[in-house]
């Protein structure tokens, strides 16, 4: 691309909260180094505080390209991280990357010219979930199914246009700077939370097949319950903050669990009958692995119902369990102004 094609496009700041990241860091910074982009690009890191080698791997990234600096994210939330990078940051556009999200070629300048073709406030699009073990490979295939995930876009695809959500995104920062950027509180769902934000103001987000972020999922089961249980505990608060925001698709899980709680406690107190409710569950999602388990190693699918009631039941559980008090909490907050949040010293 020529020099005037170049001045034409914006400045990018691409922003990645990260806390133990040390396996897949320094591959995650290299997708963003490595991409096609001819405007001026820096990645700025918030380090959390990390029990791995994920500073170490950071300090060397900075010495080695001057477009990489880092900032201090002393809590180690993501939220909070997110909001230390935009501080430090100085670009008007703002990328957001996770520490183990690996950017597809063209993603930063598809991406771009999609805001200004659409006058959009925030693109995105799909979380491509790859894994690199055989339990790894069995979470992928659950994230990226219907079965596993319902009718997110972001997760499954689908044709380009108006979102709720997308995953991670690309701003423009006037945009962020305006709403006050992430709200703090929410330590999971402060991307779904920041999204209703810009469309209660009138911004658009927009949703697009062309953009791809391979994602790692977590590595154990252990890992993909907490995780899934503070999606649902978290989409609980947003549901009680932005009254009306909740959707049919978020009370799925929870529906399925008291369903299947439901049915196992009268089968055995009342009649095994009842059971055919628990026992309808797990042939759906026997079957629904055998549909979305095509191309899989033999381990990987045997994995794969394990991986799709993980997430369906721990999304559930922390939805039900979800305490009222939390959600009083971030209601009742009353923190800086939303210059003051992206404007203090990081």
């Amino acid at each position: 691309m020529n020099t005037k094609a170049a001045e034409e496009l914006p400045a990018v700041s691409v922003i990645m909260p990260v806390l133990n990241e040390e396996r897949h860091l320094r591959t995650a910074v290299r997708r963003i180094l490595d991409q096609e982009y001819p405007g001026p690009i820096e990645v700025v890191i918030a380090l959390g505080p990390s029990t791995d080698r994920t500073a170490e791997i950071a300090a060397e990234l900075v010495a080695e390209d001057p477009r990489v600096r880092t900032v201090q994210n002393p809590t180690g939330r993501t939220p909070a991280g997110l909001n230390a990078a935009i501080r430090g940051s100085r670009h008007p556009i703002v990328v957001r990357v996770d520490g183990h999200g690996l950017l597809t070629p063209g993603y930063i300048i598809t991406a771009v010219r999609l805001l200004g073709d659409m006058d959009a406030a925030n693109v995105g699009g799909i979380m491509h979930a790859e894994g690199e073990t055989e339990w790894e490979n069995a979470v992928a295939a659950a994230m990226t199914s219907k079965i596993g995930v319902g009718n997110a876009a972001f997760h499954t695809g689908g044709l380009a246009g108006p979102a709720d959500t997308v995953y991670l995104g690309v701003f423009r920062r006037e945009v962020l700077e305006k709403l006050g950027g992430y709200n703090e509180e929410f330590i999971r769902a402060q991307d779904w939370e920041l999204n209703y934000r810009i469309r209660q103001d009138g911004g658009l987000v927009w949703f697009t097949p062309q953009l791809k972020v391979t994602y790692r999922p977590r590595p154990s089961v252990r890992a993909l319950a907490k995780q899934y249980k503070d999606y649902g505990r978290w989409r609980r608060v947003v549901t009680r903050y932005h009254r009306g925001s909740v959707n049919l698709r978020y009370l799925a899980p929870p529906a399925a669990l008291a369903a299947l709680l439901l049915g196992l406690v009268l089968g055995i107190a009342v009649h095994p009958a009842f059971l055919a409710v628990p026992g309808a569950y797990l042939l759906g999602i026997v079957g629904g692995a055998v549909v979305e388990g095509r191309g899989l190693s033999f381990k990987a699918k045997a994995l794969l119902p394990v991986a799709l009631a993980t997430m369906h039941l721990s999304w559930g559980f922390g939805f039900l369990t979800s305490p009222r008090s939390l959600a009083r909490r971030v209601i009742a907050s009353v923190g800086p102004s939303s210059r003051d949040v992206l404007s203090r010293t990081s």
